[in-house]
C-alpha cells in the first residue's frame, strides 16, 4: 500500500496545481508565494514529491506534476472545495474563516465522511 502524503506534502501539490500555467507548469516562485514560505522549503518538498513520483521538476524550467500528482491534487482542492462549500453555504461561516477551517480540515477527513457531505450538499441543492 502506497504511503499517505503529509498534509504539508498535499498542499505543495495543491499549490503546484493552482499555480501551474496553461502548458501544466509551475514556477517555484509562485509556489513558494502561494505557500508562504522560503525557497529552500519549496525545493525540499519538490524533491520529495518528486522522488515519490508526483511531479517532474527542472531547475530554471518548472514543475510539472505527473498523473499521479495530478489526481493527488485535485483529490486535495475537491476535499477543500465541498469542506469550504458545506462551512460558508449549510452554516454560515465567513468565506476567510471557511477557507482557513477546509484548509485543515480537509487533510485528516475520511473518506466516508467527505462522500456523505458531498451527498448531503447535492440534497440541498436541489
Amino acid at each position: 500500500m502506497a504511503k499517505r502524503l503529509s498534509a504539508n506534502m498535499e498542499d505543495y501539490l495543491e499549490a503546484i496545481s493552482l499555480a501551474s500555467n496553461e502548458e501544466g507548469c509551475a514556477r517555484v516562485t509562485d509556489i513558494r508565494d502561494l505557500m508562504g514560505v522560503k525557497t529552500p522549503s519549496v525545493t525540499g518538498a519538490l524533491k520529495v514529491l518528486s522522488e515519490a513520483g508526483y511531479l517532474k521538476h527542472e531547475p530554471y524550467k518548472g514543475v510539472m506534476l505527473t498523473a499521479k500528482g495530478q489526481r493527488a491534487a485535485e483529490d486535495v482542492k475537491e476535499r477543500h472545495s465541498v469542506l469550504s462549500h458545506f462551512l460558508k453555504e449549510v452554516i454560515g461561516v465567513s468565506s476567510k474563516t471557511a477557507n482557513i477551517d477546509a484548509c485543515k480540515m480537509e487533510h485528516t477527513i475520511s473518506k466516508e465522511t467527505l462522500s456523505k457531505l458531498h451527498e448531503f450538499l447535492k440534497k440541498q441543492a436541489k
